[in-house]
């Protein structure tokens, strides 16, 4: 595939197979990203109650009762390997440890290295959303947070994203 002087395919005919739903990877990148703005506990003096406290005590990080890591990790988890290996090379790339030229290099790698700790090995990456976002951009998937809006807690659910699969 003749690339261009940044390593990028020169048009979007020639990019690799992405070998994982871009819904799904969007699903990620809004729960990586809740996931991230967690912080540790700083308020030693809280409240009795979260008005009393301002409301500060929502962003903490209490891992034990994390709802939104327990999410992403049971999606994760749920992916099956194909999905969680280009996911992980998905956030490679987006990293930049490979290039878009490189995609099956990094597919072979993740696959290699692949085992039962995949959603623990993302989850521990601290810019998983904006790796993956970017890993997207680089297989012409834009992800934007105003129009990515379905997937938030409110209104989100795994089960769409599988219906949206099992139609395809």
């Amino acid at each position: 595939m003749p690339l261009t002087a940044k390593g990028k395919p020169e048009s979007e005919d020639e990019l690799p197979e992405l070998g994982i739903a871009p819904e799904k990877v969007r699903f990620v990148i809004v729960k990586a990203r809740q996931f991230d703005v967690k912080q540790a506990e700083d308020d030693p003096d809280e409240g009795s109650d979260a008005i009393d406290d301002g409301m500060t005590d929502v962003l903490e990080d209490d891992p034990e009762n994390d709802a939104v890591e327990q999410e992403l990790r049971e999606f994760i988890n749920g992916l099956d390997e194909d999905e969680q290996v280009n996911l992980v090379a998905l956030a490679w790339l987006g990293r930049g440890t490979y290039g878009i030229d490189e995609w099956k290099e990094a597919l072979d790698t993740a696959r290699t290295e692949h085992n039962n700790r995949t959603a623990q090995y993302l989850l521990g990456l601290p810019l998983l959303g904006d790796y993956l976002a970017e890993g997207l951009e680089a297989f012409g998937e834009n992800y934007d947070d105003e129009t990515d809006e379905e997937f938030d807690a409110e209104s989100g659910d795994e089960d769409e994203l599988d219906e949206e699969e099992d139609e395809t």
